[in-house]
């Protein structure tokens, strides 16, 4: 078996965090500076071959120009022969999504602080003349300390000079405003409004306001604007979201109505304003139009066994020097993405993870110490796929790494769950305190 290492100019490229059906996103490391970035690579064929040049230009053009405290920020983009490399600020306190399946619901002061947040990125958005169309909570991830970050600005628009209505169906079924579904075009903005609202609700209740089984059920209860409280629901709360939760776009409440809301008020400090500073497009002008000598150096180094993941992604994977969060896989706290350690040897676990997926009916393709399960979606919309992938973090001591790759989370939060209970016979648990010292001595040696 081979690995493969891979230095992307100045950046050294580490393991996958993340994957899409048109891209993967990598950890790496800046080399010149020692900081931790997230890279999203999209190979050139598969973009020409789905038509998709000006649709990922977008992409890259608006959250490159998105300068906020809370929005994801894009440092740049590099590209080689064959691939596109977008380097992001790299989030490492997971998805607000996580927060709410760990807890089942926030308290009114934390989802507030939250909402609030929220308001004020998508504001700042608005201002720019970008529509997100795709909140959700899962697009909402957390930094170390907290503080809430947009990202996948993939289905964002900016609509053309002179038309002031969209009137591209997109977005997620769950979150999706009523009007976005009728095609007679549509307010980005208040389309945004609309999955505030709907965020805000399973912030607050740990549920969403519209579920079905089945998508025309679904659509029926969101153009009726049909759903209920828990009894508990905080009624100052309930007043902002009837107000949001408006089937009519026109008379819904706005960006300014929603800010001087006296639930939203409380204890609030704006900071819808970014920087300033103008933004370069240099850049991505430059990877677009295919100049030759913008091409960065790619370099890939084979070698034998599974990926060695080394200190410094250890530690920045534990978000300091806490590595429980690598031995941490109780279940009222898994992810979209994680992940449990073993000492059998990678081969054993390879084989170990194709043999229990073939008892639950998953197709598998594995290719070195890498496995992709594929299975239809519990309510048959869709694929529901899961990547494993082993890495080796000491002498005889490997990392089974778990991401969801397709599929609803919460059908990911289930999977996981019962695929765990199936492998732990090959699951080390490590007696307690042991993850913050042999290990890390080991690491560190």
């Amino acid at each position: 078996m081979k690995r493969v290492t891979k230095k992307v100019g100045k950046y050294e490229i580490g393991r996958t965090i993340g994957e899409g059906t048109f891209a993967k996103v990598k950890f790496a490391k800046n080399t010149e500076t020692d900081e931790a970035v997230a890279i999203k690579v999209l190979a050139k064929s598969t973009i020409l071959k789905h038509k998709m040049v000006d649709q990922i230009k977008r992409e890259i053009s608006i959250t490159k120009m998105m300068r906020h405290p809370n929005i994801v920020r894009l440092h740049e983009v590099l590209s080689s022969h064959t691939k596109i490399y977008i380097i992001l600020e790299f989030i490492n306190g997971g998805e607000l999504f996580d927060r709410i399946v760990h807890k089942g619901k926030l308290s009114e002061k934390e989802a507030r602080e939250y909402f609030q947040q929220l308001i004020d990125a998508v504001a700042y958005c608005h201002e720019k003349g970008v529509y997100h169309r795709d909140l959700k909570p899962e697009n909402l991830l957390l930094d170390s300390e907290g503080k809430l970050k947009v990202s996948d600005f993939g289905l964002s628009a900016l609509p053309q000079q002179g038309v002031e209505l969209l009137y591209t169906t997109c977005g997620t079924p769950n979150y999706i405003a009523p009007e976005v579904l009728r095609n007679n075009g549509y307010d980005g903005g208040a389309a945004d409004i609309w999955s505030c609202g709907v965020i805000l609700y399973v912030i607050l209740a740990g549920y969403l306001p519209f579920e079905e089984s089945d998508l025309p059920s679904l659509y029926k209860k969101v153009n009726a604007a049909e759903f209920s409280y828990p009894f508990w629901f905080p009624d100052n709360a309930k007043s902002l979201i009837n107000r949001i939760l408006d089937p009519n776009p026109k008379t819904r409440i706005g960006i300014d109505g929603v800010k001087k809301h006296p639930w939203f008020q409380i204890n609030y400090t704006s900071i819808s304003h970014g920087e300033d500073s103008d933004v370069s497009l240099d850049d991505v002008h430059a990877v677009f139009n295919g100049i030759e000598d913008q091409y960065v150096t790619e370099k890939s180094e084979e070698k034998t066994g599974p990926l060695l993941m080394n200190a410094f992604e250890m530690i920045t994977l534990a978000q300091g020097l806490n590595l429980s969060a690598l031995f941490d896989r109780h279940q009222d706290r898994v992810k979209r993405q994680t992940r449990f350690v073993s000492r059998k040897p990678a081969k054993d676990i390879i084989s170990t993870i194709e043999v229990v997926a073939e008892l639950l009916g998953f197709k598998i393709q594995t290719h070195g110490y890498k496995t992709r399960l594929e299975g239809a979606s519990v309510n048959r919309v869709g694929q529901f796929a899961v990547v494993l992938e082993v890495f080796e973090v000491a002498a005889s001591l490997f990392m089974v790494d778990v991401r969801k790759a397709a599929g609803d989370t919460l059908e990911y939060h289930k999977f996981y769950k019962n695929f765990c209970n199936k492998l732990d016979h090959i699951i080390w648990k490590p007696k307690q305190g042991m993850e913050n010292s042999s290990l890390l001595r080991t690491m560190t040696c």
